[in-house]
Protein backbone atom coordinates (compact mmCIF):
# COMPACT_ATOMS: atom_id res chain seq x y z
CA UNK A 1 0.00 0.00 0.00
CA UNK A 2 3.21 2.44 0.24
CA UNK A 3 3.86 1.75 -2.94
CA UNK A 4 0.82 3.23 -4.35
CA UNK A 5 0.29 5.96 -1.87
CA UNK A 6 3.69 7.05 -2.84
CA UNK A 7 3.11 6.78 -6.56
CA UNK A 8 5.39 4.34 -6.79
CA UNK A 9 2.64 2.00 -8.36
CA UNK A 10 -0.68 3.14 -9.31
CA UNK A 11 -3.07 0.30 -8.16
CA UNK A 12 -2.10 -3.11 -6.56
CA UNK A 13 -3.66 -6.72 -6.25
CA UNK A 14 -3.13 -7.82 -3.16
CA UNK A 15 -4.86 -9.24 0.69
CA UNK A 16 -6.59 -6.85 2.64
CA UNK A 17 -5.48 -8.86 5.74
CA UNK A 18 -1.93 -7.29 5.08
CA UNK A 19 -4.21 -3.70 5.97
CA UNK A 20 -5.87 -4.46 9.42
CA UNK A 21 -3.53 -3.17 11.93
CA UNK A 22 -3.60 0.13 9.98
CA UNK A 23 -7.92 -0.36 8.14
CA UNK A 24 -9.00 -2.78 10.65
CA UNK A 25 -12.36 -2.47 8.49
CA UNK A 26 -10.10 -4.56 5.82
CA UNK A 27 -10.92 -7.27 7.90
CA UNK A 28 -14.75 -6.97 6.76
CA UNK A 29 -13.25 -6.73 2.98
CA UNK A 30 -11.19 -10.15 3.53
CA UNK A 31 -14.48 -12.15 5.01
CA UNK A 32 -15.55 -13.19 8.58
CA UNK A 33 -16.19 -16.72 9.51
CA UNK A 34 -19.46 -17.94 9.89
CA UNK A 35 -21.21 -15.17 8.01
CA UNK A 36 -21.30 -15.30 4.03
CA UNK A 37 -22.96 -18.61 2.93
CA UNK A 38 -22.70 -17.83 -0.59
CA UNK A 39 -21.32 -15.34 -3.26
CA UNK A 40 -24.61 -13.86 -3.43
CA UNK A 41 -24.95 -13.14 0.40
CA UNK A 42 -21.44 -11.43 0.10
CA UNK A 43 -22.31 -9.14 -2.65
CA UNK A 44 -25.45 -8.04 -1.27
CA UNK A 45 -23.87 -7.14 1.93
CA UNK A 46 -21.20 -5.34 0.61
CA UNK A 47 -22.61 -3.51 -2.53
CA UNK A 48 -26.23 -3.21 -1.56
CA UNK A 49 -26.45 -3.19 2.48
CA UNK A 50 -23.47 -0.06 1.59
CA UNK A 51 -20.32 -2.03 3.82
CA UNK A 52 -18.41 -1.40 0.77
CA UNK A 53 -19.24 2.44 0.64
CA UNK A 54 -17.73 2.41 4.19
CA UNK A 55 -14.67 0.53 3.22
CA UNK A 56 -14.06 2.67 0.30
CA UNK A 57 -14.25 5.74 3.05
CA UNK A 58 -11.79 4.03 5.67
CA UNK A 59 -9.43 3.41 2.17
CA UNK A 60 -9.30 7.25 1.51
CA UNK A 61 -8.10 8.30 4.42
CA UNK A 62 -5.38 6.47 3.05
CA UNK A 63 -4.90 7.82 -0.33
CA UNK A 64 -6.37 4.84 -2.14
CA UNK A 65 -9.57 4.44 -3.77
CA UNK A 66 -10.65 0.50 -2.99
CA UNK A 67 -12.29 -0.27 -6.62
CA UNK A 68 -13.46 -3.86 -5.25
CA UNK A 69 -12.90 -7.54 -4.09
CA UNK A 70 -11.71 -10.35 -5.98
CA UNK A 71 -12.88 -14.11 -4.58
CA UNK A 72 -9.87 -16.40 -3.66
CA UNK A 73 -12.38 -18.97 -2.31
CA UNK A 74 -13.23 -20.47 1.00
CA UNK A 75 -11.15 -20.53 4.13
CA UNK A 76 -11.09 -24.66 4.57
CA UNK A 77 -9.30 -26.24 7.45
CA UNK A 78 -6.91 -29.24 7.17
CA UNK A 79 -6.38 -30.80 10.00
CA UNK A 80 -4.67 -33.76 11.88
CA UNK A 81 -7.62 -33.69 14.72
CA UNK A 82 -11.13 -35.10 13.59
CA UNK A 83 -13.48 -31.62 14.58
CA UNK A 84 -16.64 -32.39 14.84
CA UNK A 85 -18.11 -30.71 18.08
CA UNK A 86 -17.13 -28.15 19.72
CA UNK A 87 -14.83 -29.72 22.52
CA UNK A 88 -12.95 -31.33 19.87
CA UNK A 89 -11.67 -27.67 19.84
CA UNK A 90 -10.44 -27.37 22.64
CA UNK A 91 -6.29 -27.23 22.86
CA UNK A 92 -6.10 -27.75 19.09
CA UNK A 93 -2.95 -26.10 17.85
CA UNK A 94 -3.87 -24.45 14.50
CA UNK A 95 -1.58 -21.93 12.35
CA UNK A 96 -3.65 -18.99 12.39
CA UNK A 97 -3.36 -15.03 12.49
CA UNK A 98 -5.03 -11.92 12.40
CA UNK A 99 -8.93 -11.98 13.92
CA UNK A 100 -9.00 -15.54 12.61
CA UNK A 101 -6.43 -16.64 15.53
CA UNK A 102 -8.63 -14.54 17.53
CA UNK A 103 -12.05 -16.50 17.02
CA UNK A 104 -9.56 -19.58 17.20
CA UNK A 105 -8.59 -18.49 21.02
CA UNK A 106 -12.21 -17.62 21.73
CA UNK A 107 -13.17 -21.33 20.58
CA UNK A 108 -10.89 -23.06 23.02
CA UNK A 109 -8.32 -23.75 20.63
CA UNK A 110 -4.49 -22.62 20.66
CA UNK A 111 -3.36 -20.73 17.62
CA UNK A 112 0.24 -20.20 16.28
CA UNK A 113 2.02 -18.05 14.09
CA UNK A 114 4.22 -19.91 11.81
CA UNK A 115 5.19 -18.65 8.67
CA UNK A 116 4.53 -20.23 5.43
CA UNK A 117 7.87 -21.69 5.15
CA UNK A 118 7.80 -23.41 7.91
CA UNK A 119 4.54 -25.00 7.92
CA UNK A 120 4.69 -28.20 6.29
CA UNK A 121 7.34 -29.46 8.17
CA UNK A 122 5.42 -28.11 11.58
CA UNK A 123 2.34 -30.05 10.57
CA UNK A 124 4.74 -33.19 9.81
CA UNK A 125 6.00 -32.91 13.27
CA UNK A 126 2.97 -32.26 15.27
CA UNK A 127 4.17 -28.80 16.14
CA UNK A 128 0.55 -27.76 15.29
CA UNK A 129 -2.60 -30.30 14.55
CA UNK A 130 -4.13 -28.34 11.44
CA UNK A 131 -4.25 -25.06 9.40
CA UNK A 132 -5.68 -22.81 7.47
CA UNK A 133 -4.32 -21.56 4.22
CA UNK A 134 -7.08 -20.22 2.03
CA UNK A 135 -9.29 -22.85 0.45
CA UNK A 136 -8.87 -26.54 -0.15
CA UNK A 137 -6.72 -25.51 -3.22
CA UNK A 138 -4.66 -23.03 -2.07
CA UNK A 139 -4.13 -25.23 0.77
CA UNK A 140 -3.24 -27.77 -1.77
CA UNK A 141 -0.37 -25.60 -3.09
CA UNK A 142 1.60 -25.96 -0.35
CA UNK A 143 1.22 -29.55 -0.29
CA UNK A 144 -1.24 -29.94 2.84
CA UNK A 145 -2.86 -32.53 1.56
CA UNK A 146 0.72 -34.86 2.13
CA UNK A 147 0.68 -33.94 6.16
CA UNK A 148 -2.66 -33.73 7.03
CA UNK A 149 -5.80 -36.52 7.74
CA UNK A 150 -8.82 -34.69 7.24
CA UNK A 151 -10.52 -31.78 5.45
CA UNK A 152 -13.14 -29.76 8.03
CA UNK A 153 -16.15 -28.86 6.25
CA UNK A 154 -17.88 -26.59 5.86
CA UNK A 155 -15.57 -23.89 5.47
CA UNK A 156 -14.79 -21.18 8.27
CA UNK A 157 -15.66 -18.76 5.65
CA UNK A 158 -17.43 -19.32 2.28
CA UNK A 159 -15.53 -16.93 0.35
CA UNK A 160 -12.47 -14.72 1.78
CA UNK A 161 -11.29 -11.94 -1.09
CA UNK A 162 -8.22 -10.45 -2.45
CA UNK A 163 -8.94 -7.10 -3.34
CA UNK A 164 -7.64 -4.36 -5.82
CA UNK A 165 -7.34 -0.59 -4.94
CA UNK A 166 -5.90 2.54 -6.93
CA UNK A 167 -4.02 5.82 -6.10
CA UNK A 168 -6.72 8.11 -4.85
CA UNK A 169 -4.74 10.73 -7.00
CA UNK A 170 -4.84 8.56 -10.03
CA UNK A 171 -8.03 7.73 -9.95
CA UNK A 172 -9.79 11.49 -9.47
CA UNK A 173 -7.76 11.65 -12.66
CA UNK A 174 -9.74 9.11 -14.83
CA UNK A 175 -12.89 9.93 -16.43
CA UNK A 176 -16.04 8.30 -15.63
CA UNK A 177 -16.03 5.74 -18.54
CA UNK A 178 -12.86 4.65 -17.46
CA UNK A 179 -13.23 4.38 -13.88
CA UNK A 180 -17.14 2.01 -15.32
CA UNK A 181 -14.45 0.25 -16.98
CA UNK A 182 -12.28 -0.42 -14.08
CA UNK A 183 -14.82 -1.57 -11.74
CA UNK A 184 -16.49 -3.58 -14.36
CA UNK A 185 -13.54 -5.71 -15.00
CA UNK A 186 -13.10 -5.90 -11.18
CA UNK A 187 -16.24 -7.46 -10.29
CA UNK A 188 -16.28 -9.84 -13.56
CA UNK A 189 -12.96 -11.07 -12.42
CA UNK A 190 -14.00 -11.29 -8.89
CA UNK A 191 -17.35 -13.35 -9.83
CA UNK A 192 -15.12 -15.93 -12.38
CA UNK A 193 -12.41 -15.98 -9.58
CA UNK A 194 -15.41 -17.90 -7.51
CA UNK A 195 -16.75 -19.98 -9.42
CA UNK A 196 -13.24 -21.00 -10.44
CA UNK A 197 -11.78 -21.61 -6.81
CA UNK A 198 -15.41 -23.65 -6.29
CA UNK A 199 -14.55 -26.26 -8.98
CA UNK A 200 -10.99 -26.78 -7.79
CA UNK A 201 -11.93 -27.16 -4.47
CA UNK A 202 -14.26 -29.86 -4.96
CA UNK A 203 -12.03 -31.80 -6.92
CA UNK A 204 -9.15 -31.61 -4.70
CA UNK A 205 -11.23 -32.63 -1.78
CA UNK A 206 -12.39 -35.38 -4.39
CA UNK A 207 -8.63 -36.39 -5.01
CA UNK A 208 -7.65 -35.76 -1.24
CA UNK A 209 -10.11 -38.81 -0.91
CA UNK A 210 -8.99 -40.93 -3.57
CA UNK A 211 -5.30 -40.57 -3.96
CA UNK A 212 -4.51 -39.81 -0.20
CA UNK A 213 -6.88 -41.71 1.56
CA UNK A 214 -7.99 -38.69 3.51
CA UNK A 215 -11.11 -37.95 4.95
CA UNK A 216 -13.71 -34.87 4.71
CA UNK A 217 -15.31 -34.12 8.21
CA UNK A 218 -17.94 -32.08 8.76
CA UNK A 219 -18.35 -30.27 12.06
CA UNK A 220 -21.86 -30.53 13.55
CA UNK A 221 -24.13 -27.56 13.98
CA UNK A 222 -23.06 -27.17 17.36
CA UNK A 223 -19.74 -26.57 16.46
CA UNK A 224 -20.58 -24.20 13.19
CA UNK A 225 -23.09 -21.90 15.66
CA UNK A 226 -20.00 -22.00 18.44
CA UNK A 227 -17.54 -20.45 14.99
CA UNK A 228 -20.55 -18.02 14.39
CA UNK A 229 -20.75 -16.64 17.74
CA UNK A 230 -17.35 -15.92 18.47
CA UNK A 231 -16.72 -14.62 15.39
CA UNK A 232 -19.15 -12.00 15.66
CA UNK A 233 -17.61 -11.29 19.23
CA UNK A 234 -14.31 -10.43 17.59
CA UNK A 235 -16.24 -7.93 15.16
CA UNK A 236 -17.72 -6.22 18.00
CA UNK A 237 -14.59 -5.66 19.93
CA UNK A 238 -12.95 -4.35 16.73
CA UNK A 239 -16.14 -2.22 16.04
CA UNK A 240 -15.44 -0.54 19.89
CA UNK A 241 -11.62 0.09 19.33
CA UNK A 242 -12.78 1.27 15.40
CA UNK A 243 -16.65 3.21 15.52
CA UNK A 244 -15.99 5.10 12.93
CA UNK A 245 -15.59 2.48 10.01
CA UNK A 246 -15.49 -1.03 11.87
CA UNK A 247 -18.69 0.14 14.00
CA UNK A 248 -20.53 1.10 11.05
CA UNK A 249 -20.34 -2.10 8.75
CA UNK A 250 -20.18 -4.48 11.91
CA UNK A 251 -23.64 -2.86 12.54
CA UNK A 252 -24.48 -3.54 8.64
CA UNK A 253 -23.13 -7.31 9.20
CA UNK A 254 -25.26 -7.44 12.25
CA UNK A 255 -28.19 -6.60 10.36
CA UNK A 256 -27.07 -9.28 7.69
CA UNK A 257 -26.83 -12.00 10.19
CA UNK A 258 -30.91 -10.70 11.27
CA UNK A 259 -31.82 -10.90 7.62
CA UNK A 260 -30.56 -14.26 7.00
CA UNK A 261 -31.87 -15.78 9.90
CA UNK A 262 -28.31 -16.80 11.75
CA UNK A 263 -28.87 -14.91 14.36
Amino acid sequence: MRGVRRGTLDGALIYPAYWVGDIPVAGHLTGNFGTWDSIEEMQFFLHDMGALKVIREAYATRGVYQVGPISNGGTALYSNKRLESPKDFEGFKVRSNGTSAQVFEKMGAAPVSISGGELYQALQTGVVDGAHWGGVSAGWGMNLQEVNKYIIQPNLASHQNSEVFVSLRAWKNLGTDFKKVIEDAVLATHLEAAGMFMIRDLQRMQDFQTKHKGEIVQMNEDSVAMIRSKSLEVIDEISKRDPEYSGRVGSILRDFMKLTGKV
